[in-house]
């Protein structure tokens, strides 16, 4: 039987939190995208961190049985994106998280649109 989109999460900051990932955030998205149900952002202290904590939580994925992850970045391991199904995980080296933000960008309200 598949994992929900809560046992994939809590699945992902076990191992977060085993790897000694840093400053993990995750954001609900649930009812706002029709993608996925959690962002989950995340740092790691350099490249090799930032590559083994990627690997390590495709690892445990894989072993629960989530069939279908898709990962990039792990040649330069400055920004591993992971699609998991229903949780999407970013795992950044700090320098680039900074540069990118996208915490503001999934936890911001839609604009108003202007008028001219």
């Amino acid at each position: 039987m598949p994992l929900t989109a809560e046992e994939t999460l809590k699945l992902i900051l076990s191992r977060l939190d085993d790897m000694k990932a840093e400053e993990t955030i995750a954001i609900d998205l649930r009812g706002k995208s029709a993608m996925f149900d959690y962002v989950v952002v995340t740092s790691g202290r350099a490249n090799r961190h930032v590559g083994a904590i990627a690997e390590n939580v495709s690892k445990a994925l894989k072993e629960a049985g989530v069939a279908k992850i898709h990962v990039e970045g792990l040649t330069n391991c400055d920004w591993v994106l992971m699609d998991c199904g229903d949780v999407v995980v970013h795992v950044f080296r700090p320098e680039v998280r900074e540069f990118y933000n996208l915490e503001r960008l999934w936890t911001q309200g839609p604009q108003p649109a202007k008028t001219l």
